[in-house]
């Protein structure tokens, strides 16, 4: 096998259909998010002052002073790494501090965290998948890479329901012996399309076939809910999940992930989940820093509101001006370009003649035909901010002869 012409090809491949994917070397300025500066060649001086509209540092909380500070303090406290696994002397004082921050943020009896959430919810689905005996798995199609891998390694039967269609979820459910351990996956808020699902009546179903119920809350805790627990805690049903998933690297602006459920199901985990039991511990660092950000968003839902309120704003500036907003009921904000060469060329203006930076979301993050991108307004995205964004694509758009909203 001629190896080097393999990788070409491949590589190749993804270029000619215009998704191979560039990654803009960004330095972010601390106490000015969302700016940043941009690295546009290797060796070239930064650009200054370039504005992020797609960071999921969703509330700017890796730019908190109090954030910064705790991280700080545990940096001269404990020093830079954790030393080991959990198992081998990696468990610090603030591993065990966040894990019982998060379980009581979620009112369970206990927390695990993972180094991020994809290996969260990977290796917590390969575990229930591998370990329960006939155990099968009922995935909504949508559902994160990290879910699809973890089902997938499991070895456990699964099944595909549609995207937030709680009768066809019934339907295969029914199919199944009513004595099989089962377990109904699904997330709350889908960051590409930006729709949330109808978390009580999957879980009205789950609980009438017995089944399990795992919840993907990644793009919703700090944003969502009374203390920032999600949409679990917003509607009022978080009491009914049995096992929530969250990650620490998106509204708490750290990194890490993490599940919530009774003691022992999170020491089932523990126990049996190589993906926990075989990787260092998170650095001390940034478990203070996310403690920090988890307490400071438990007590400030003002946050939240504005939050809601920015990304409502945005919505109705660009509808104004005739974009092509995808439909959302949440925070996220896509916007249909339906190409992936026109979509890197959008962007690609956008940071050139704006200094907006803006990633393009192509296939396989998003079906053929649907390639977007997805605007993320944070508390601190102001009207002039948003006013220089809408004027901006109005440019980029008439330059690239792209279709308006009907």
């Amino acid at each position: 096998m001629d190896y080097d012409n393999f990788f070409a090809d491949r590589l190749g491949a993804i270029k000619d259909e215009g998704r191979y994917r560039i990654f803009a070397e960004l330095e972010r300025s601390v106490g000015a998010f969302p700016m940043a500066n941009w690295y546009p060649e290797p060796e070239a001086p930064a650009i200054e002052g370039i504005t992020v509209w797609c960071s999921n540092d969703y509330l700017g909380m890796g730019q908190n002073p109090r954030v910064i500070e705790a991280m700080k303090t545990a940096l001269d406290t404990c020093g830079a790494g954790a030393g080991g696994t959990r198992n081998i002397s990696g468990t610090n004082h603030y591993h065990v501090l966040l894990e019982r921050e998060l379980a009581d943020l979620h009112n369970k009896e206990a927390a695990l965290i993972f180094t991020s959430g994809y290996v969260a919810n990977l290796t917590t689905l390969m575990t229930l998948g591998r370990e329960i005996d006939n155990c099968i798995l009922y995935s909504d199609e949508l559902n994160h890479n990290s879910m699809i891998e973890g089902i997938r390694q499991s070895r456990a039967q699964k099944r595909i329901w549609k995207h937030n269609d709680v009768a066809d979820l019934e339907r295969l459910l029914s199919q199944d012996d009513p004595e099989v351990p089962k377990i109904v996956i699904f997330e709350s808020v889908y960051s590409m399309d930006g729709d949330i699902a109808p978390l009580a009546d999957i879980i009205a179903v789950a609980k009438k076939y017995n089944a399990m119920t795992f919840l993907d809350e990644v793009h919703a805790v700090g944003m969502y809910g009374e203390h920032g627990a999600g949409v679990a805690e917003r509607d009022g049903v978080m009491d009914d999940i049995d096992i929530i998933q969250g990650t620490l690297g998106k509204a708490f602006g750290v990194i890490g992930g993490y599940i919530a459920a009774k003691k022992d199901v999170v020491d089932f985990i523990r126990s049996f989940g190589a993906g926990f039991i075989f990787t260092t511990a998170l650095p001390p660092t940034v478990a203070a820093g996310a403690l920090e950000s988890v307490r400071i968003l438990k007590d400030d839902d003002l946050i939240r509101q504005r939050h809601q309120q920015r990304a409502a704003t945005l919505k109705r500036k660009l509808k104004a001006a005739g974009f092509p907003v995808m439909p959302s009921v949440c925070h996220i904000v896509p916007l249909l370009v339906g190409d992936p060469v026109a979509c890197k060329q959008v962007t690609d203006l956008l940071m050139d003649r704006h200094k907006i930076y803006v990633q393009p979301i192509n296939y396989p993050t998003v079906p053929r035909g649907t390639e977007r991108i997805r605007l993320t307004p944070s508390p601190i995205h102001d009207d002039e901010k948003m006013d220089v964004l809408v004027d901006a694509l109005c440019d980029v758009w008439d330059v690239l002869s792209l279709k308006r909203a009907a």
